[in-house]
């Protein structure tokens, strides 16, 4: 006996499995994490819920988008007080 082509099915009533597809916020909470790491970690938080809601995929890139934005995050504040530091340093003295 041949299987049962696709017509024949929708005539039975079987409905065909939805795969559910990415999170594109998860996506754009990786690629930000690079660009602008602070928007990185809203997104990332955004896709998370998002990911638990609807059962999307991507979860791992979420969760990839945060740490590196909050890795990112933190060195640039870093940075940043350690150029204030040296700016300040580097003042003009009245001597």
């Amino acid at each position: 006996m041949s299987q049962p082509s696709y017509t024949e099915h929708e005539r039975h009533g079987a409905a065909a499995p939805q795969v559910a597809g990415t999170n594109v916020m998860a996506i754009l909470s990786l690629v930000f994490a690079f660009v602008f790491s602070p928007a990185g970690i809203v997104l990332g938080h955004i896709a998370k819920k998002q990911i638990r809601r609807t059962g999307e995929q991507g979860d791992g890139l979420a969760t990839a988008g945060l740490v590196l934005s909050y890795i990112f995050t933190i060195l640039g504040l870093i940075g940043f007080a350690l150029i204030l530091v040296a700016a300040m340093s580097t003042g003009t003295s009245s001597a």
